[in-house]
């Protein structure tokens, strides 16, 4: 028996989108306020995801403003295709508002924005018998809308807004058989978070509200997927169904903390008596019938290419000089474009933290400038691992705090900076867990997990793969993963760690990212 472990999409890909195309799946994420803009993927069998590229990669598709806050930019995005083209749909929180783009191809190129003048955020797509587009907006209202200029034609009319939790959001239209269905997110997004449907015969309603909703939700359980919801629905091509949806995995102890943000969960669905029914979402499910695996993505990036991978993002924007694969090849050059990462408009470039555990080590040159590898949710919380003016050092931002942890002197030239994650032997504070009796029953961690720093290639100092010299690597410092956690930090996304420049220019010669034993995804066959 196939089975598949959650998350499908681990790390950072919040408020899936899915729809399918013969026997290919693709699948869109909030991205907020990174560059590119909506990580897209491809699947053949729902559990094996490929991201190919980004619907918004160019800046005329996407300009932030330079004060663009965290956690604002692209929600929430609706893929569909239809008449032989992709649309995706979504919000530009901040800037842009509610638009479409469209391709003929998923890798694109997708077209330029087409306002959509509805107001609202997390805008759906669904097509009716006769060719009618409508767009429903959170709320809930729908709208029939001309999606190639974006003209509203009719409404927005208000329909159905769940079952009166918080947050009406996320809704999708559907049309099975002779109904049309109605599917929402309620409750926010954190632990009260819950999918409710209804159904009408017209996109207008009147909807009639699912006797059993909601129809999945985590809250108020012990489980150890939580916050599960922002769903949508599609239908496989051997006629099963399955949920999409936004989920976390949280860790340590009261109130407990997620520090990968919302990931992407994946679960069979049932229908009975005309109504779609979820079970729990657990760690490993049975399988879908298709079966494709894919071959595992390269742990090292050297930069050999002649454009970055698409996993690559930065905030807010990539301008034109920040960077370069060609001003040495085989290298990734970063230029500073602000001399501190607390403030918007600094060169940054990373990648999802998609393991709770795992290993990311860089080599780079920062020659007479200031470079490094950061930890970070936001500017105003992260870790960095930083080289320049012949020394090594640990940088700790944590809200108002800003403090230097520790440092090592360095020569010039080439040094190895490494980052490890660690969710096992997290250093006290511990806790004793109580049982319902009151009664001890172990002792738990209070933090989710450990950011070590440490730095290789200097002085009989080693990196990893190759860069070996006598005396092992030199450890600078071990700090709480709390404060990198949204949590703390509040907000939407996750960690990223990436290759930063604060002062002059750096030459990144590989990037290496290596998952942990805990926590993989992936799929099984027994």
């Amino acid at each position: 028996m196939r089975t598949y472990d959650n998350p499908v999409i681990p790390g950072f890909h919040p408020d899936p989108s899915v729809c399918r195309v013969g026997e290919d799946y693709y699948l869109v994420c909030s991205s907020f306020e990174y560059f590119p803009g909506i990580p897209l993927f491809h699947s053949r069998d729902l559990v094996h995801w490929r991201q190919i590229g980004n619907v918004l990669d160019r800046p005329g598709q996407l300009r932030f403003p330079d004060g663009l806050p965290a956690s604002a930019g692209v929600h929430a995005p609706t893929i569909r295709y239809h008449g032989g083209r992709f649309h995706v749909i979504t919000t530009g929180v901040g800037a842009l508002g509610n638009f479409l783009v469209t391709a003929e191809r998923p890798e694109g190129p997708w077209s330029d924005p087409v306002p959509v003048d509805l107001p609202g955020i997390d805008p759906d797509l669904a097509w009716d018998e006769d060719g009618s587009c409508w767009c429903a907006v959170a709320g809930v209202r729908v709208a029939r809308i001309d999606p190639v200029t974006g003209k509203v034609l009719e409404g927005p009319l208000p329909v159905w807004s769940g079952t009166g939790m918080q947050h009406p959001e996320a809704p999708h239209l559907y049309r099975v058989g002779r109904w049309w269905y109605l599917m929402l997110a309620e409750g926010g997004t954190a632990h009260g978070h819950s999918v409710s449907i209804a159904r009408a015969r017209s996109p207008r309603g009147p909807y009639e509200p699912a006797p059993h909703n909601p129809v999945l939700s985590h809250r108020g359980t012990d489980l150890p997927i939580q916050c599960t919801g922002h769903a949508d629905l599609v239908r496989a091509a051997d006629g099963t169904w399955w949920m999409v949806l936004l989920g976390t995995r949280p860790r340590g102890w009261f109130p407990e903390f997620h520090v990968l943000g919302r990931e992407t969960f994946l679960t069979p669905v049932e229908w009975a008596g005309g109504w779609p029914r979820v079970g729990p979402v657990a760690p490993r499910h049975r399988a879908p019938t298709a079966w494709h695996p894919l071959p595992a993505e390269p742990e090292r990036d050297d930069f050999d290419g002649p454009a970055l991978a698409p996993c690559w993002i930065s905030p807010r924007g990539r301008p034109d000089g920040s960077w370069s694969l060609t001003r040495r090849p085989g290298r990734l050059t970063l230029t500073a474009t602000g001399d501190s990462l607390d403030r918007p408009g600094h060169t940054f470039v990373g990648r999802r933290q998609q393991h709770p555990d795992c290993r990311v080590a860089v080599r780079v040159d920062p020659g007479t400038g200031r470079a490094g590898l950061s930890v970070r949710i936001d500017e105003a919380h992260h870790y960095d691992l930083e080289a320049g003016g012949g020394v090594v050092g640990v940088v700790a931002r944590i809200g108002p705090v800003r403090q230097r942890i520790a440092e090592h002197p360095v020569p010039p030239g080439p040094l190895t900076l490494v980052v490890d994650i660690r969710t096992a032997d997290v250093p006290p504070p511990t806790v004793t867990s109580p049982g319902a009796g009151g009664e001890a029953t172990g002792v738990r961690a209070a933090g989710p997990d450990v950011i070590a720093f440490s730095v290789g290639g200097v002085e009989g100092v080693e990196g990893i793969d190759g860069d070996r010299l006598p005396d092992g690597p030199l450890p600078l410092a071990e700090l709480d993963g709390r404060y990198l956690s949204t949590q703390v930090a509040a907000g939407f996304t996750g960690r990223v760690i990436g290759m930063y420049v604060t002062e002059g220019s750096a030459e990144f010669d590989w990037f290496d990212y290596r998952p942990g034993a805990v926590g993989d995804a992936g799929g099984h066959e027994a």
